[in-house]
């Protein structure tokens, strides 16, 4: 998916600074990485060299995140989520399954990314529950398939924007 027909992502001003300073940190740390690279290649046999290939293996997995993390604020919008009339992403949503009205969940459906700004469990709208519920209305019950196989009926009860 290009980052023209990539979906956004609503995250709190506080969410997107706290992104912003990985990033940035991330990024800072490049030369203290490569340094690290350049003095384990010194040590010789690189074939045989685990602080090197722990090295490598590192700024591999730091400039994946600073992909990802570049990418995934590209396609954020910064603010609060807009009322809308049905669960958009961005809502924090009450369900409760099959046909237990005692039995209920309250998450924020976002980000994976925000999950650190809020005490809320918080589901992808990717995810199975996620694309089930976006457009659903109080009162509306929908099913799913987990990805367990099983089908689970839910309904939502109310929603709200998110205040984190």
């Amino acid at each position: 998916m290009s980052s023209s027909q990539a979906p956004k992502t609503w995250l709190s001003q506080d969410a997107y600074d706290r992104l912003q300073a990985e990033l940035d940190e991330l990024i800072a740390g490049r030369p203290a990485i490569a340094a690290e690279i350049n003095a384990r290649r010194e040590e010789g046999d690189l074939r045989e060299n685990g602080g090197y290939h722990a090295a490598r293996e590192e700024q591999s997995r730091q400039e994946g995140r600073i992909l990802y993390l570049k990418e995934f604020l590209r396609n954020s919008e910064v603010g609060e989520v807009q009322a809308a009339d049905s669960v958009v992403p961005g809502s924090v949503v009450t369900i409760y399954f099959d046909d237990d009205q005692a039995d209920t969940e309250t998450f924020l459906l976002g980000s994976r990314e925000i999950s650190s700004t809020t005490d809320l469990t918080v589901y992808s709208p990717e995810s199975a529950l996620g694309k089930a519920i976006l457009g659903a209305r109080p009162g509306q019950t929908v099913t799913y398939t987990a990805p367990s196989g099983a089908d689970i009926k839910v309904t939502v009860v109310k929603f709200g924007a998110f205040e984190g």
